[in-house]
């Protein structure tokens, strides 16, 4: 139990470390590429901070454990928009830009209603069945569509390159191309590592009490994939990077259905028993609190009262799962 404890506390060092050079690295490659940090954040960042939800959810297909993989990517999503954006917007709130409201979250609740309805083989009444060999092929040619659409509309506006903000970032060191590849990928290796051991030291902890598969995947191992996206978009926040931080969230999710599912669907298709019509409700509601958010309390805004919202709706959320234990 010790030793899990000190790998569990040397992953979260290696998280921390990871996710400030990611912030760093990803902002100059945006600004040396010409688009915007959202989309960075959404691409290259969303990518780097799912890579732990990707081990996870294709060893546990490997190995049969189909409920793990969807629990996982559930339970992730959740975590991300209710837990990680609520705190992150608690330290300071994220102005929405229109391509978000039009087009960034319709397309993650679009992609979110897609795998529940691939989830319980197109039947809303029935019981969740499973992702089939066919269904991942589905999520990653949508997946491939997404990221081509991404890069191809997120260029940055001329008119806005030269602001007091942009050119006070230029002035910023680090601002090199190797430098911040090299940070980008020293910030996800250290975020890959350190999230592994985050997740294989809490679930140690936590079947050593004793605690279910099914509540260890939507919970503890659901929160341990995404510790890379919290210290990410903490981080990001602290820097006044919001945008970075909101197309971390929105491109995590994404990545978690198209490319984690799609991938181990595809190699190991795989049925799930024990994936609750709760679950899969909440699953569906975090992304349209994204959308939501946008136009409660303060327009345009995900001011810290959604932020609050969030928080509470997670906690709920958590009592329940702790209630049908």
């Amino acid at each position: 139990m010790l030793t899990d404890i000190l790998l569990l506390l040397l992953g979260l060092v290696l998280v921390t470390l990871g996710s400030d050079w990611l912030v760093d690295g990803a902002s100059g490659i945006a600004r040396r590429a010409g688009v915007t940090e959202f989309v960075i954040g959404m691409t290259v960042v969303g990518f780097g901070t799912s890579m732990p939800e990707l081990v996870s959810s294709l060893f546990s297909a490997l190995e049969g454990h189909g409920d793990l993989a969807v629990g996982n990517v559930t339970g992730s999503n959740i975590c991300n928009v209710m837990l990680i954006l609520g705190i992150t917007g608690l330290i300071s709130p994220i102005a929405y830009s229109k391509n978000n409201i039009r087009r960034d979250i319709p397309i993650c609740i679009a992609v979110t209603v897609l795998l529940s309805l691939m989830i319980v083989r197109w039947n809303p009444l029935g019981a969740p069945v499973g992702v089939s060999r066919w269904d991942g092929l589905i999520l990653l040619a949508c997946f491939a569509l997404f990221m081509v659409y991404s890069f191809k509309t997120g260029k940055e506006v001329p008119e806005l390159a030269d602001t007091a903000e942009n050119t006070e970032n230029k002035d910023q060191k680090g601002t090199s191309v190797l430098k911040a590849v090299l940070l980008t990928l020293a910030g996800i290796a250290g975020l890959v590592v350190g999230g592994r051991l985050f997740v294989d030291n809490t679930v140690s902890i936590a079947r050593a009490l004793h605690v279910s598969d099914a509540f260890i995947a939507v919970t503890m191992m659901a929160f341990g994939t995404s510790v890379p996206e919290l210290a990410t978009c903490i981080v990001a926040a602290l820097k006044k990077k919001n945008d970075l931080a909101l197309g971390n969230i929105i491109g995590s999710c994404i990545f978690n259905i198209l490319l984690i599912i799609g991938v181990s669907a595809t190699v190991s298709p795989f049925s799930i028993e024990t994936l609750t019509r709760v679950d899969l409700g909440l699953f569906l509601l975090s992304s349209l609190l994204l959308l939501t958010a946008a136009f409660c309390f303060k327009k345009h805004v995900l001011s810290r009262a959604d932020a609050v919202v969030y928080l509470l709706c997670y906690v709920g959320y958590v009592v329940w799962l702790f209630s049908i234990q």
